[in-house]
């Protein structure tokens, strides 16, 4: 089997079908690749589940990179360049050795991910949209570093955001910000936003479930 980059856990479909779709699941700061699994188990059951694990250990969990705290407060920080752009490489690598590794559909690759999982998603999106048929990102924002790439095959490109109104962590306005980001660029956006904190509600899971369920018939 083609080593993966990334510890993950791996979950098959139902009939545990070669060359079939695939979710590649990246979770928030301080959790780890078991934390999403709740949400991934609600998605159909025809989808391969891969939830990968952040590469540097944090208390009892995992991180995708530290903070640069230079903008202000932790509510309008941004991604470490370097330890960014260490971790969107091994998602790449990891998503690409993956698709060989469990005979994913390499055409129907999606990404799930919250929180810091959500800003690497957006921005491996406007680096190679051509590499994820959809994405998902839930309480999480658009990288200044990314925030100006004008990536050609993102139009049309189905993403759904996710935000919270009482989210002091990542504030409604910042994912506001990507969304307008992403419609600017020509991709499908779908907006919600949602009753809760820096956190993912029943409604936000239907939104995200139908989204997915669209994107797969």
């Amino acid at each position: 089997m083609t080593e993966i980059p990334l510890e993950h856990v791996h979950v098959a479909p139902g009939d545990d079908l070669d060359g079939a779709p695939a979710v590649f699941v990246l979770h928030g700061r301080g959790a780890d690749e078991e934390d999403l699994l709740p949400v991934a188990e609600s998605l159909p059951d025809d989808l391969h589940v891969i939830s990968l694990r952040a590469p540097d250990r944090l208390q009892g969990g995992y991180t995708w990179y530290e903070f640069d705290l230079s903008g202000g407060g932790l509510h309008e920080s941004q991604p470490n360049p370097a330890d960014f752009r260490r971790s969107l490489d091994l998602v790449e690598e990891s998503v690409a050795a993956a698709t060989d590794a469990y005979d994913l559909d390499a055409d129907r690759i999606g990404l799930l991910g919250f929180s810091q999982g959500a800003i690497t998603s957006f921005s491996l999106l406007v680096e190679d949209p051509g590499s994820y048929d959809w994405v998902v990102g839930l309480h999480g924002y658009l990288a200044d570093s990314h925030a100006d790439l004008s990536p050609d095959g993102i139009e049309g490109k189905p993403v759904f955001v996710g935000a919270g109104t009482g989210d002091r962590v990542i504030p409604e306005s910042r994912a506001e910000t990507a969304v307008e980001r992403f419609a600017e660029l020509g991709a499908d956006v779908t907006y919600g936003t949602y009753a809760t904190g820096h956190g993912i509600g029943r409604e936000e899971l239907a939104d995200v479930v139908a989204f997915v369920e669209a994107r797969l018939e």
